[in-house]
């Protein structure tokens, strides 16, 4: 069974997507920074440091759609080191080394970097004027 009926809503669902996604990733950069919504488990080290700074301006900027592709591209690069580093050596399995959140962003930005932002986004308003 094909859900066609989902078709002509792909490019809206795209920006919900990417929407829905910056504003959980977010969330990642405002608890290194401000321990909300809840503590950093860890000590903010120079690597947090500067992942907190691409969580927090990279979430905002791919939140309201600007400069989404590159913003996208480089956030999933993130998410690549942090699966690689932090995540990987703990275990193979992303369910057991707590990594499905880092490799779900990744391929999640990719696609967006790939795809683009959607209709509902600052970089689509700049095309249509």
């Amino acid at each position: 069974m094909e859900f066609t009926f989902l078709r002509p809503w792909a490019p809206q669902i795209l920006s919900i997507v990417r929407i829905i996604a910056a504003a959980t990733f977010i969330t990642h950069g405002l608890m290194k920074y401000f321990g909300w919504p809840a503590p950093f488990p860890a000590p903010l080290t120079t690597p947090f440091y500067i992942a907190g700074v691409l969580e927090i301006v990279g979430g905002i900027l791919l939140l309201i759609g600007l400069f989404s592709r590159p913003v996208a591209f480089i956030l999933a690069g993130e998410m690549a080191v942090a699966y690689f580093l932090y995540h990987a050596p703990r275990g193979f399995f992303p369910v057991l080394n707590a990594g499905e959140a880092a490799m779900l962003f990744c391929f999640i930005f990719l696609y967006i970097a790939a795809a683009g932002p959607g209709p509902w986004s600052v970089d689509a308003a700049m095309r249509r004027e």
